[in-house]
């Protein structure tokens, strides 16, 4: 029976998150090339993944490239298909299918609708996207995680998985589901609360959970909002 962790990182029975979870594993190749790849590994297959077809998952820990391969595999033992977003000249050329069939999204970075907009779409025109992203960028220590996850979860109006790769006791798999808000301080909180920098394979150049929006304001709206204007305002105006 799989084991998913509580938002203190201790094993539990289940996490009360109110989502359902996966009871079977895949099956085909795919499947039991993964599981074979884990058992090598020396990895145990932990939570399982949630049931809904739309959710942004936090890859996290990310301090070597292992990280995307084992989080791919444990993936695909529960026969859950990742996608992730990649330059949008990785999936062209005829090598291109190659990273679109591993799920990479095309993104263009100079879009005038910006990243987060085109992946905004992407949720919306599909029955189906569980979108990783790994939050810290690189595999070097950052100051700060970028805040896209939170952004396009916020702006597709979706739920965020904490995904976990627990290199200290060999395990892997899908955390605690949260509800993104406004209050970037509020959620980062709760992320701050799952994520131990022991978990990773290289824990001095783990960055510990926080935006740069967190610096700046409790409160980050995606959309900048258009407060109306006062009364005495809208009186000088007319007096003018």
């Amino acid at each position: 029976m799989s084991r998913i962790r509580d938002f203190q990182g201790l094993p539990a029975a289940c996490v009360d998150d109110g989502y359902e979870r996966r009871t079977i594993r895949g099956r085909g190749l795919r499947a039991r090339f993964a599981a074979t790849c884990l058992r090598l590994g020396g990895w145990t297959v932990g939570g399982a993944p949630p049931t809904i077809n739309k959710y942004v998952i936090v890859a996290a820990p990310h301090t070597t490239w292992w990280d995307g391969f084992w989080m791919l595999a444990f993936a695909w033992v529960w026969g859950v298909d990742l996608a992730w977003m990649g330059k949008a000249s990785l999936t062209r050329g005829p090598l291109g299918w190659i990273p679109r069939a591993c799920g990479v999204i095309p993104v263009e970075r100079s879009a005038p609708q910006g990243l987060v907009a085109q992946i905004v779409e992407q949720f919306e025109s599909r029955e189906s996207l569980l979108l990783a992203i790994p939050p810290e960028g690189t595999r070097g220590k950052r100051d700060y995680w970028k805040s896209g996850f939170y952004q396009i979860a916020v702006g597709a109006e979706l739920p965020i998985c904490l995904s976990y790769l627990d290199y200290k006791t060999r395990e892997a798999g899908f955390g605690p589901m949260i509800e993104p808000d406004d209050d970037v301080c509020a959620t980062m909180d709760r992320v701050r609360a799952f994520y131990k920098t022991e978990w990773a394979k290289h824990p001095q150049l783990f960055t510990p959970p926080l935006l740069r929006e967190e610096q700046m304001s409790p409160v980050v709206p995606l959309k900048p909002r258009v407060e109306p204007a006062t009364e005495p305002e809208v009186r000088e105006v007319a007096q003018a």
